[in-house]
């Protein structure tokens, strides 16, 4: 059975240091008591009285605008996301089953304005938090007409009516709510449910909210049943998914735009944007071939979550596919080939300091085609180099790059190769070689 204490988790998770709103709150009840005792000491001191008023009535001054100012109420809500973000990951790592649901419309609730928080699979309540909480329990069918609509089309719905949710007619607290479908590659196999007490309640914030849990719900759950699912796939195909999923990489990602909030709100807001469509085309290309400019698309937009992290002065990256881009853009590849090397030279070969450079290249060589993920970085030795390839290299260095191996020899046979070229100091140079029957050059 699984056991998770969420209160002891948030509470442990984030430090808690003298903030300035705790500092200046300090200040302005030092101000206060000097102005008491000064107000009623014998004799009476107006300056000190003076000075001490100022110092009090700046301070709660402060205090408020710190309290209202919207990058403190943004960071704090970032704080916020990101905790409950890391207790669903724990939460479903065994799937999403009643237990995990419920828990995870009870830590959703106090974190937004709802009033009821409820995840449904197509026919049944899975979870339910909040009002009328006993009226929905675990395993109840679903008695909305707006829930049943939004399996059907697929699509996130912002309801102001109670009318339009469909609730029986004894049930008139509930006055709106946001829908949103969750996803299993192209299937909907539940939702996402937020009840508000006035429509009023339901802003662009509560629809960010609701979008982005209902997201990460759906990742998350599609990695818990490709693992369920082995014998339906290979286990190279999944440990290549698991990557993508990497809670890592989430969680980096996730901070580096939560500080980008306060710096740079407009470069916050495209990452987050890209890194929805990140994820979301993890889980659509996971079976499919695509063409290669999406693979292409898809590590850039990797590569500049990471540019975000470490800053322009240590990453770089240029793409060049020759005279032939056109039609080498339009071939035909498993996805997931060009980022786990550009994963790795991040990972494994940055310098201590300075800049590294990744470069891809392709070219045309009777009627194949290369294509080539160069870096300048540290390099590594023949012994290095060799045991990545070695069939029970199945750990960090090796994992991704003997997938992308196996991958190539899968699609294309023996006529396809991965050839590594590295030395010490001197950089790194992967060559995927596809061969001419497979993209017809």
């Amino acid at each position: 059975m699984r056991t998770f204490d969420s209160k002891n988790r948030i509470r442990h998770m984030v430090p808690r240091p003298l903030s300035l709103e705790m500092l200046t709150g300090l200040v302005a009840l030092i101000a206060a008591g000097v102005l008491i005792w000064a107000m009623f000491s014998a004799p009476l001191s107006i300056p000190l009285v003076i000075a001490a008023g100022l110092i009090f009535t700046i301070s709660v001054a402060i205090i408020i605008r710190l309290l209202l100012d919207p990058d403190s109420i943004r960071a704090r809500q970032t704080d916020s996301m990101l905790q409950l973000s890391s207790l669903m990951v724990d939460l479903t790592s065994d799937g999403l089953d009643m237990e995990a649901a419920q828990r995870i419309c009870q830590i959703l609730l106090p974190s937004t304005q709802a009033i009821a928080v409820a995840i449904t699979d197509r026919e049944t309540i899975l979870g339910y938090a909040g009002y009328m909480e006993a009226e929905n329990p675990s395993g109840a069918k679903i008695r909305t007409q707006a829930t049943h609509d939004v399996i059907a089309e697929g699509v996130p719905r912002a309801i102001y009516t109670r009318q339009d949710i469909g609730l029986p007619e004894g049930s008139k607290v509930i006055q709106a709510a946001i829908i949103i479908p969750l996803t299993l590659g192209r299937e909907i196999f539940g939702t996402l449910k937020f009840y508000y007490r006035s429509a009023r309640r339901i802003t662009e914030t509560q629809k960010s909210i609701a979008q982005g849990f209902g997201t990460l719900l759906s990742t998350q759950i599609a990695a818990a049943e490709l693992e369920q699912q082995r014998d339906l796939a290979t286990a190279m195909e999944l440990k290549m998914l698991q990557n993508q999923i990497n809670p890592h990489f989430l969680f980096n990602t996730i901070n580096t735009i939560a500080s980008l909030i306060r710096t740079d709100p407009a470069k916050a807001r495209v990452l987050l944007r890209d890194f929805a469509v990140f994820y979301r085309s993890t889980l659509e290309n996971s079976q499919d071939r695509i063409q290669l400019a999406r693979e292409l698309e898809q590590t850039q937009r990797y590569f500049s979550f990471e540019v975000a992290r470490f800053g322009e002065d240590r990453l770089a990256m240029q793409v060049d596919l020759g005279p032939h881009a056109t039609r080498i853009e339009e071939m035909l590849v498993p996805p997931f080939l060009l980022q786990p090397l550009v994963e790795n030279a991040v990972k494994h070969a940055m310098p201590a300091s300075g800049l590294l450079s990744v470069r891809i290249t392709a070219s045309v060589e009777d009627g194949d085609v290369l294509v080539n993920v160069a870096d300048d970085g540290v390099g590594m030795d023949a012994e290095t180099r060799d045991s990545m390839m070695h069939p029970k290299s199945d750990t960090g260095l090796g994992i991704a790059v003997k997938n992308v191996h196996d991958r190539m020899h899968g699609f294309y046979g023996e006529s396809a190769s991965m050839t590594v070229v590295s030395e010490p100091g001197e950089g790194t140079t992967v060559t995927l070689r596809f061969p001419d029957e497979a993209n017809n050059l």
